[in-house]
C-alpha cells in the first residue's frame, strides 16, 4: 500500500505565498553592508529603526529583481546581537510575502512545522517565523504588509538614525 500523499493530508502555503520577496543578512556595520550591495550593482530602496526590537535595517534591489536586506543591532540586549555573537555575520532569515500571516501560521502549524514570533495586527507589518529546526536550519518570514509599508528615505537618513518604524 502505498503511504499517503503529504499533499493530501494538509493544507498547502502556497496559494497564501505572493512572493519570494528577500533575503536577510545580520551584520555589525549597515554602512558597510551598503557599500557591498552597491558595488553589486544594488540600488537602496528603504531602511528604518525598530526600537521596540533593537535593530536598524536597510532593503536594496539588486540586478535581476532580487531584495537583500541586512540588519544591524542597535542595542546589546536584543535578538541579532546574540545570533552576531553566537554565529557571526550572515544570513539570518528568509521571506516570503504572504496575503494572510494569520492563515499562513495556521497552516505551517497544522503542516507540524513550528511557528514562532506570530504578530498579526492588522494594517501594518504583521509577520511569523518558521523555526530553523522546522526549515532544515533556516529561518523563514512569513509576512504580510500593505503597500505603503516602506518609508521614503534616504540611505543617509537611515544610517543616521533618523528613521524609526516600528
Amino acid at each position: 500500500m502505498k503511504p499517503p500523499d503529504l499533499a493530501e493530508q494538509i493544507e498547502p502555503l502556497a496559494d497564501l505565498i505572493e512572493c519570494f520577496d528577500h533575503i536577510a543578512i545580520g551584520v555589525r556595520d549597515l554602512a558597510a553592508a551598503a557599500g557591498l550591495f552597491e558595488l553589486l550593482g544594488g540600488t537602496f530602496l528603504t531602511g528604518a529603526d525598530n526600537p521596540k526590537r533593537g535593530f536598524r535595517w536597510i532593503h536594496y534591489r539588486l540586478p535581476g529583481g532580487a531584495k537583500i536586506e541586512a540588519l544591524a543591532p542597535v542595542s546589546d540586549d536584543c535578538f541579532l546581537w546574540r545570533f552576531l555573537e553566537s554565529r557571526g555575520e550572515g544570513v539570518h532569515h528568509l521571506t516570503f510575502k504572504v496575503s494572510s500571516v494569520t492563515d499562513a501560521a495556521r497552516r505551517a502549524e497544522s503542516a507540524g512545522l513550528k511557528v514562532v514570533g506570530l504578530n498579526d495586527e492588522p494594517g501594518v507589518w504583521s509577520e511569523c517565523f518558521i523555526y530553523p529546526s522546522s526549515a532544515h536550519g533556516t529561518l523563514i518570514q512569513l509576512a504580510e504588509w500593505p503597500d505603503d509599508y516602506a518609508p521614503s528615505v534616504s540611505l543617509e537618513q537611515v544610517l543616521s538614525g533618523a528613521v524609526v518604524k516600528d
